[in-house]
């Protein structure tokens, strides 16, 4: 009996010192304080730093060196409310410290984790407590091991240069299909219809992995984070067991893309523009309590729920 206790615990330690981290969450002059509520910085990269060739070849994603983010979001847990799942889309043009104003997505590949967290909360003024960050290699295993993950598509999706072709209808999609789903742009609104996806699929995601089909199953659950450890970069500070919280409680959030007041030419190209409803919406939000509907985006994606 004493084994069957001491033997997850130990597992956990194991896996939790396996994690890869980095010094996200730096002090500097004029940083936000403590704001009510839990939030997340998650930050999907195009890193191809872990994958072989043979990876490269079957996940279609090209040789690009460095990284870049494809995916920037908040996961917060307000005091009251349903958590939220937020997208911070990369064309929104925000001050970038240091750098003047640039597209958000670009805080990342002028300054890493460090710059994209002060970038996120001199702009929203929301602290970040915590920070995910997960790259190509190791993402594709990470769906495989909790044994796909269910989606509906309103439409057929094709993207050769994500390597993806889905049918219309609820499908599982594999680890391959999954990274071609959440990288495509092949829309006519490109990176909006994108973050609604990748959303969803995090949620669904997140759903699947602590579903009891997986926290049941031993060969499911090793595998889940066997992959994990290899996909993910958290934090210093942060641990296994604050991504199984956080994995819990976004089962079912809220989610929405951060509200602005449209596209403009900047020196960057096409930029959407941050205004009177943006500041409203980050106001709810550092408050730590529930955003009016009127606050949130409509779901627009391809795939259908959440």
């Amino acid at each position: 009996m004493l084994l069957l206790l001491i033997t997850p615990v130990a597992l956990m330690f194991y896996y939790d010192a396996k994690l890869h981290r980095v010094d996200a969450l730096t002090n500097y002059a004029g940083r936000v304080g403590d704001t009510p509520g839990t939030t997340w910085l998650v930050v999907g990269t195009d890193s191809r730093a872990d994958l072989s060739q043979e990876d490269k070849d079957k996940l279609a994603t090209g040789d690009s060196d460095g990284a870049r983010t494809d995916t920037i979001m908040l996961a917060h847990i307000p005091t009251s409310g349903k958590p939220m799942l937020i997208s911070v889309p990369r064309d929104l043009y925000v001050p970038i410290p240091g750098q003047g104003s640039h597209k958000v997505n670009s805080a990342f590949n002028a300054g890493g984790p460090q710059l994209l967290v002060q970038t996120v909360e001199q702009f929203s003024g929301v602290h970040i407590d915590h920070y995910i960050e997960i790259g190509f290699g190791g993402f594709d295993k990470l769906v495989d091991a909790v044994g796909g993950v269910e989606m509906c598509l309103d439409k057929p999706l094709r993207d050769p240069k994500a390597g993806l072709r889905l049918p219309k209808g609820c499908q599982t999609l594999d680890g391959a299909q999954a990274l071609g789903l959440v990288r495509t742009r092949a829309f006519p609104n490109a990176d909006l219809e994108r973050v609604v996806n990748q959303r969803k699929f995090f949620s669904a995601l997140m759903s699947k992995a602590t579903s009891p089909s997986v926290l049941l199953n031993p060969f499911k659950l090793i595998g889940f984070a066997n992959g994990a450890v290899d996909a993910v970069t958290v934090a210093k500070g942060d641990h296994l067991w604050n991504l199984a919280w956080l994995a819990f409680r976004l089962r079912n959030p809220v989610t929405t893309t951060v509200p602005t007041d449209g596209d403009q030419v900047t020196d960057d190209g096409d930029s959407l523009v941050p205004g009177e409803t943006t500041s409203k919406f980050f106001e709810y939000v550092s408050r730590g309590v529930e955003v009016p509907d009127d606050l949130l985006t409509a779901s627009t994606g391809s795939v259908i729920g959440n």
